[in-house]
């Protein structure tokens, strides 16, 4: 329904449907007729694995032409974001034992105390996904949305990639969420860098892959071609139930025309009887 080739096959447990002339074979007890029912099978088989390793050879063609040189970019930019996000992060850093500020609605709060519960009161301003700027932290800029429908309020810290914090009621714990999704960036770097690697390994994968041939293609020839000659072989001198009635037909409109009507011996009959003396009841007597 997808118009893209299955995946899984299973064999068919439904009755075979059998044609005129393999029923004929059957009866007469030809065993050419099971070494065609099983080559139906294997050829059809077959063509179902040559079909796939065919879609599997353009799904290949068009990885390497679309799919990893786009990813491989995206991936690029993402590490790029997050090298630039985390140099940010590192010229903003908190001072020892202290608090590096946060600017929230235009002013400037160095208690984190205040710069939490300024956080929780700017949640009235937010009204849905449209975000509201707020002010700034450690180099990024922050905005609000109300998600969830208006279950949940996120805060997105925006520098060169977007960093985004899910916020409760608790002035202190949301200061301790935002420190982690920033302190969090080296980690997700990380993990950008292998999928880069991978995506590396992938394309080189795939150009091993491409190009190669259907492994059963001459197994898959051999075999279409034993099952051509068997079916030429099984209908010599077979004819199809309607071909049959085709010929029956002519013949039986000469055996009719030759054998005289129902309707032709009652006039007979009739004319024989008006030529024929009657009787009297006397000589009948």
């Amino acid at each position: 329904m997808t118009s893209k080739s299955p995946v899984r096959s299973c064999d068919d447990i439904d009755e075979t449907a059998l044609s005129y002339a393999e029923i004929k074979a059957l009866c007469a007890g030809d065993e050419r007729i099971k070494e065609k029912m099983d080559l139906d099978v294997d050829v059809a088989r077959l063509k179902l694995m040559k079909a796939n390793h065919q879609s599997q050879q353009y799904r290949l063609e068009d990885n390497l032409l679309r799919f990893f040189p786009e990813q491989i970019e995206q991936n690029k930019g993402f590490i790029a974001g997050f090298e630039a996000d985390m140099k940010t992060l590192a010229e903003n850093p908190h001072p020892v034992d202290g608090f590096a500020g946060m600017t929230v609605r235009g002013d400037t709060l160095t208690d984190k105390e205040n710069a939490g519960a300024a956080l929780v009161d700017a949640f009235k301003e937010v009204k849905g996904l449209e975000p509201v700027q707020i002010g700034s932290y450690r180099g990024f800029q922050m905005s609000l949305t109300l998600e969830d429908f208006g279950r949940e309020y996120y805060l997105t810290l925006k520098g060169q990639m977007t960093h985004r914090v899910p916020l409760g009621k608790d002035p202190r714990g949301n200061l301790t969420r935002i420190e982690n999704v920033l302190n969090g960036m080296s980690e997700r770097l990380t993990m950008v860098r292998d999928k880069l690697d991978s995506l590396y390994a992938q394309m080189e994968t795939a150009k091993a892959e491409l190009g190669k041939p259907f492994p059963q293609e001459e197994e898959l020839r051999t075999k279409a071609a034993r099952l051509a000659e068997l079916n030429i072989e099984l209908n010599i001198d077979d004819k199809t139930p309607i071909e049959a009635l085709a010929e029956e037909a002519p013949r039986a409109e000469i055996a009719k025309s030759a054998k005289p009507s129902v309707l032709q011996k009652l006039h007979s009959y009739s004319a024989q009887s008006q030529t024929e003396p009657k009787k009297s009841v006397e000589e009948v007597r």
